[in-house]
């Protein structure tokens, strides 16, 4: 929660203490541009020893807490019919509302089976905002993707508190224009992953939803981020203000037919799950997962880690869990904005967006802005952040670059990991690599998957400028890391 100090600063202040620790390695400046030149110059690549903060995603990554710990030695390990399994279907039911749950052993999963049951050859998915595996799995079934974010969501700089929302009149056009038949679901995702972590409001979803289901379309909600979403609907949406947690999730759980979401991001756990109150979309899906996941009573997911997210579902109730990773988003975003580095706003979930299209201007887009500034960013700091630019598309049929809309660095503020010298550290760092901007160069493929290339793509600098960087963070830091 953030507290008021007697300077009159106002500075989150974190609800939990550190009862285990892992030790980090900040390595020389000259041994981070090595690190980056081996991992192909994709953050995706490098090496956890090599980096100091990790702040490439929130998915796998958020600290569980000693209940969750605790609940792991408690699972049943059978293959079917665990206890297990039942602990965690009830705590899903409890929260949500829902009759029905379908284990998976992550949100990407999910969406195989979603899509493979739901997405006929030609026709749309609507949706506010694409993910790369949502977009890549709609895709390789056949479908196409139609994006009605609200045009304040492209924006970087703004002060609408809920940017992820849909442009309600353009998914009344959107439908009208392509025919309900032909589209295969509307697709809300709460909040946004690749426009800055985003929130959508309840109101926002109501109608969306309303408008679909009179036009006869299936609804699904992609709950992955939903505990920063939470937070969002409660701090910023009046009606919530007074409203439980539990309140709000019950409600999500009976709007939407399908509901999914990745437990590595919601729960602080591993694994992820289908839900419906709706026994005719359970039961199209129901043969997918022994054919791609495991027995209906896992899923792909260890029995420990179903125990554990039994436990991280409910303590997603807890206002000061949801709120962790939110407060601290904000208290980096206000040290970025303090020195004029061009970040989205206002501060969303998930992490702190730097603006890759502001910061490194001076570069074409079609040397990566954001890939560029990702590895700059290794460079002057050490901390992983993830490309969420042009990279993260995929090219157009006919071969050409598609571009993205925003080029950002993501700097992922995983639930109780860091703390406040870090972020400040962080802050000081990128403070530095701006005002030494014009020295980072763009970046050129030297091995391009077709599919998901931003995971494991490899990229060479244009010329040497990481050895210029690192000669002027020598010059000016000296010996210090």
């Amino acid at each position: 929660m953030p507290v008021k100090f007697r300077s009159g600063e106002s500075i989150p202040l974190e609800m939990h203490k550190a009862r285990m620790v892992q030790s980090l390695n900040l390595l020389p400046v000259e041994e981070r541009v090595k690190a980056s030149q081996e991992a192909g110059n994709n953050t995706f690549l490098l090496k956890n020893r090599d980096v100091f903060l990790d702040m490439l995603t929130d998915s796998g990554v958020n600290a569980m807490s000693q209940a969750q710990y605790a609940a792991m030695m408690n699972a049943d390990d059978s293959y079917a019919g665990s206890e297990t399994f039942y602990r965690l279907e009830n705590a899903i039911k409890e929260i949500f509302g829902t009759a029905f749950f379908l284990p998976a052993h992550q949100g990407r999963a999910c969406e195989n089976i979603i899509c493979q049951t739901f997405v006929k050859p030609g026709q749309t998915v609507i949706m506010n905002y694409h993910f790369t595996t949502t977009k890549a799995h709609i895709i390789r079934n056949g479908g196409k993707v139609s994006e009605i974010v609200s045009k304040e969501g492209l924006e970087v700089i703004s002060g609408l508190p809920f940017k992820g929302n849909l442009d309600i009149e353009r998914l009344r056009r959107e439908i009208e224009t392509i025919g309900s038949a032909n589209i295969a679901f509307l697709r809300i995702e709460a909040g946004t992953n690749l426009i800055g972590g985003q929130p959508v409001s309840m109101a926002n979803m109501r109608e969306a939803v309303k408008i679909a289901k009179d036009a006869g379309i299936l609804t699904i909600f992609d709950a992955s981020l939903l505990s920063d979403n939470l937070y969002f609907i409660k701090m910023r949406e009046k009606e919530f203000l007074n409203k439980s947690l539990k309140e709000i999730t019950l409600e999500l759980g009976k709007l939407f037919d399908i509901s999914y979401f990745s437990a590595r991001k919601l729960g602080c756990a591993r694994g992820g799950g289908i839900i419906t109150n709706r026994e005719d979309l359970y039961n199209e899906m129901i043969g997918l997962v022994p054919l791609y996941e495991g027995f209906l009573t896992y899923g792909g997911m260890s029995v420990r880690e179903m125990e554990a997210l039994a436990v991280g579902l409910r303590e997603s109730l807890d206002f000061h869990v949801i709120e962790q990773t939110p407060i601290f988003v904000e208290a980096l975003t206000k040290e970025l904005l303090a020195a004029n580095i061009p970040v989205i706003t206002p501060a969303g979930g998930l992490g702190c967006h730097v603006n890759a299209m502001s910061f490194c201007e001076h570069l074409p887009q079609g040397q990566y802005r954001a890939g560029a500034l990702a590895i700059a960013a290794f460079i002057a700091g050490g901390f992983r952040g993830m490309e969420r630019g042009s990279i993260s598309e995929e090219r157009n049929a006919d071969g050409s670059e598609r571009f993205a809309e925003m080029e950002l660095l993501r700097l992922a503020l995983p639930k109780r990991v860091f703390t406040l010298s870090q972020i400040k550290y962080v802050a000081d760092r990128l403070t530095w690599l701006y005002e030494n901007r014009n020295l980072i160069g763009g970046l050129r493929f030297t091995f391009e998957p077709k599919i998901l290339r931003f995971f494991f793509g490899r990229l060479e600098p244009v010329s040497d400028w990481p050895q210029k960087l690192s000669e002027k963070f020598r010059k000016d830091f000296g010996d210090s890391l």
